[in-house]
């Protein structure tokens, strides 16, 4: 499969139930694109197993080497397309990646290092903006 926006591959992964209210349209399944990030929903009928794991090195040695954290990345990533409409589900999710044990704002720093991907949205303002938000 390839991303619809960039034609880059994509990396299908299961979204936890405790996750289920930050991914798009609330989907048990999702893909991220290898460069732009962009993340969309997956229909339980296209081949994607609920207890499928991410392959996040697919996408980016930034991301956390555990399935749950960099799941949650992906989804922040989403949901930083906008800040205005998505603050408190945004807030509600990096709190929670905080109390796990993965820094977001580091991981999405170090996104924006990576040379090979290419994101939809800018992230180097994202994270400004996001500290500011949080802190």
């Amino acid at each position: 499969m390839v991303c619809s926006r960039c034609e880059s591959p994509v990396v299908r992964f299961a979204v936890p139930d405790s996750y289920r209210e930050y991914a798009p349209s609330e989907a048990s399944t999702a893909t991220i694109c290898t460069r732009c990030l962009r993340v969309r929903p997956r229909s339980e009928t296209d081949g994607t197993s609920r207890s499928e794991r991410a392959d996040v090195t697919a996408v980016s040695e930034a991301f956390p080497t555990r399935q749950k954290p960099a799941v949650g990345i992906a989804l922040a990533l989403e949901l930083c397309t906008s800040l205005a409409r998505n603050r408190d589900r945004l807030e509600a999710l990096l709190a929670d990646l905080e109390q796990a044990g993965t820094d977001p704002l580091l991981t999405l720093e170090r996104l924006c290092r990576d040379p090979t991907i290419e994101p939809e949205t800018d992230l180097e303002r994202r994270v400004h903006q996001l500290e500011q938000l949080l802190y």
